[in-house]
């Protein structure tokens, strides 16, 4: 496929996907299967193009004066990619596939492309009903950490102490130009290339070997900071695929007990095979058998640490899936709220006196971060919050810097701060 036809296949996508109200992944998906003629690269580059547009909708909307699926696709042309006029117009000629010709008023907007009058969540590519929450969250830096989560994000994976060291493993890939993580002293990170792919790592041998594991470095940090210790018994609530379960095995030296679990056992399936690629021993994982069952019941009051890595909107993810940032609704938000208060209160059930509940969204709302530990404080006055120099002292290295995103009650992590995804970690402590 040619350059110009890639543009119209993807604004085809867009017009699904804004149409269908559908995940993006799915929307691809199925123009893949129908166009059998796309080779992978032409997908992947369609993909690239649907994903960047997602990522500048607001803005696009606004300096097109539109929001068709075309508008986005002009917008971001020329706002994320930088090409100028005349380059959007070489292909936008109408003919083998490529999109109309441009209007007199998309040449005329194109030229402006101005935000001067725009206001904060369109400069930011923040849905507007949600920015009051998000500037709250940032203040004056709002605009500048809602146009760094419209960027793109690396790839990090976290090297598995249990079998190797992140040294080791940088030799190893070095083909594939690692960088060191900033914070977390197991993470490597790989840049995406210009079509937004990065390399193929769980294709590598060392991945089949269980040396590494995919994942963000904000996930790998906050698992860090939520003190697991060797020997400890530690609950890992909302369990899911097992990124985090992986990441306390491993920082737990493989002794102790490390119980996995999530209320939807579904998503516990793939940790099986993860678990036997990564060498983790420890790991019990306890499927709730219906609605309502605990599956953990027999260790009530007897955790030193619960996990609670909580449902919420993704707000934090939003590089990595910005059409989720357009379907997310308020009633969605009040819902997670809801979801969060309830595996908070059966954390508090689980966890020791003296024990304490480490509280992780990849949300960046202080609904639901601040808030809602400050509600469960309120709820529970056996409990009290651990002050940030509390959950940034560590045997794992110097994480005295981060003490500046410190929020009221928690820690908030963020691509414009920290280089990651947007983690919040709160840490709440058992009276004795």
């Amino acid at each position: 496929m040619t350059p110009a036809a890639r543009i119209s296949a993807a604004i085809e996508v867009l017009d699904d996907i804004i149409q269908r109200r559908r995940p993006a992944a799915d929307a691809l998906k199925d123009w893949g299967l129908s166009r059998r003629f796309a080779g992978s690269k032409d997908r992947a580059a369609i993909a690239s193009l649907v994903y960047d547009a997602l990522r500048r909708k607001a803005s696009s909307t606004h300096v097109m004066g539109s929001d068709t699926p075309r508008a986005l696709m002009l917008g971001m042309l020329a706002r994320q990619r930088g090409l100028d006029l005349e380059q959007v117009a070489a292909l936008c000629t109408g003919e083998h596939h490529a999109p109309a010709p441009l209007e007199s008023e998309e040449v005329d907007r194109l030229v402006a492309l101005s935000l001067a009058d725009a206001p904060d969540w369109v400069c930011a590519d923040v849905p507007e009903w949600l920015w009051p929450g998000f500037s709250s969250a940032f203040g004056n830096e709002a605009v500048a950490e809602g146009e760094a989560l419209a960027g793109r994000a690396p790839i990090d994976i976290r090297a598995n102490r249990l079998k190797t060291t992140r040294e080791t493993l940088a030799g190893e890939l070095a083909h594939a130009a690692p960088e060191p993580g900033s914070w977390s002293p197991d993470a490597l990170r790989f840049q995406p290339g210009a079509d937004g792919r990065g390399p193929s790592l769980q294709a590598e041998p060392a991945f089949f070997a269980g040396g590494f594991e995919i994942q963000d470095e904000g996930s790998q940090l906050v698992t860090l900071l939520s003190g697991a210790k060797p020997g400890q018994t530690v609950v890992d609530l909302c369990a899911g695929a097992g990124g985090k379960t992986l990441a306390l095995a491993a920082l737990m030296a493989n002794s102790g007990r490390l119980f996995a679990t999530d209320l939807d056992a579904r998503r516990l399936a793939p940790l099986h095979e993860r678990l036997a690629r990564s060498g983790a021993s420890i790991v019990e994982i306890r499927i709730p058998r219906s609605r309502g069952h605990e599956p953990l019941a027999e260790i009530e009051g007897q955790a030193d640490l619960v996990l609670v890595d909580a449902p919420c909107t993704g707000s934090g993810t939003w590089r990595r899936n910005p059409d989720a940032k357009w379907r997310v609704r308020p009633g969605a938000l009040a819902e997670r709220v809801k979801d969060q208060a309830e595996v908070l209160a059966r954390a508090a059930r689980l966890v020791k006196p003296g024990g304490r509940i480490a509280y992780i969204t990849c949300s960046v709302l202080p609904e639901e971060n601040d808030a809602a530990i400050e509600a469960f404080l309120a709820r529970n006055p056996g409990f009290a919050a651990l002050a940030p120099a509390g959950m940034l002292a560590s045997e794992h290295g110097d994480f005295s810097l981060l003490a500046r995103f410190a929020t009221a009650r928690g820690l908030q992590l963020s691509p414009r701060r920290t280089g990651t995804d947007g983690f919040y970690l709160a840490c709440v402590r058992r009276g004795d």
